[in-house]
């Protein structure tokens, strides 16, 4: 067997123990809880040793960050969405749309959201990365803003980032209201409204 053939093994094997490790917590997490779930717990349900387990991953809250990251990065899909608006309808129309998505993949993934929120209230490394998201959010929004402003769709007056922090707050205090169940209209008018008092506000 070629020297290359054998790396190339190891680098598969590495790559399917780091998914089966990722896997296990995914389940033992949304079984327990991120409080309760222990590494032990998810080593032991992957099926892997725990030296090689340590390779991989310092402990649960390494895991938890990546799991986080795999799940915010189909919202980020959504803020990516392409925005060059000709009108402030068509704004508003894009907006809508994103909003929804936003707060519905929130309703689909509410298990792991849930650990997340949780997690984010008793581990500094996961409230560090929720800070990391939330402000790549609100840079992509405020690009957007940006760019309204400068096709002389939205005020001009007004501090583009300061209204992206506003516009992801509103945001953000849905989709953990939605994660909790405790919501009080459905998603569609949630984000109908939110959107047309955001839009009235900023687009001219």
């Amino acid at each position: 067997m070629k020297r290359d053939e054998v790396v190339d093994k190891r680098h598969l094997r590495s790559i399917m123990t780091r998914e089966k490790l990722l896997e296990a917590a995914r389940a033992v997490f949304l079984e327990d809880g991120f409080q309760k779930a222990t590494i032990s717990q998810i080593i032991k349900k992957a099926k892997v040793g725990y030296g090689t387990a340590y390779v991989h991953f310092e402990g649960k809250d390494d895991i938890l960050i990546v799991l986080m990251e795999d799940v915010m990065a189909q919202f980020y899909q959504i803020a990516e969405t392409s925005f060059f608006p000709k009108s402030k309808m068509e704004a508003e129309q894009i907006i809508q749309k994103q909003a929804y998505s936003f707060l519905k993949l929130a309703e689909k993934e509410r298990g792991m959201m849930q650990v997340f929120e949780q997690a984010i209230g008793i581990s500094p490394v996961a409230s560090h990365k929720w800070k990391e998201i939330r402000e790549k959010f609100i840079q992509r929004i405020a690009k957007d803003v940006a760019y309204s402003q400068k096709n002389e769709l939205a005020r001009p007056g007004l501090n583009h980032e300061l209204v992206a922090r506003g516009w992801f707050f509103a945001n953000e205090m849905y989709l953990w209201e939605i994660v909790r169940d405790e919501h009080q209209s459905p998603v569609e008018e949630i984000a109908k409204t939110i959107t047309a008092v955001y839009t009235a506000g900023l687009y001219l």
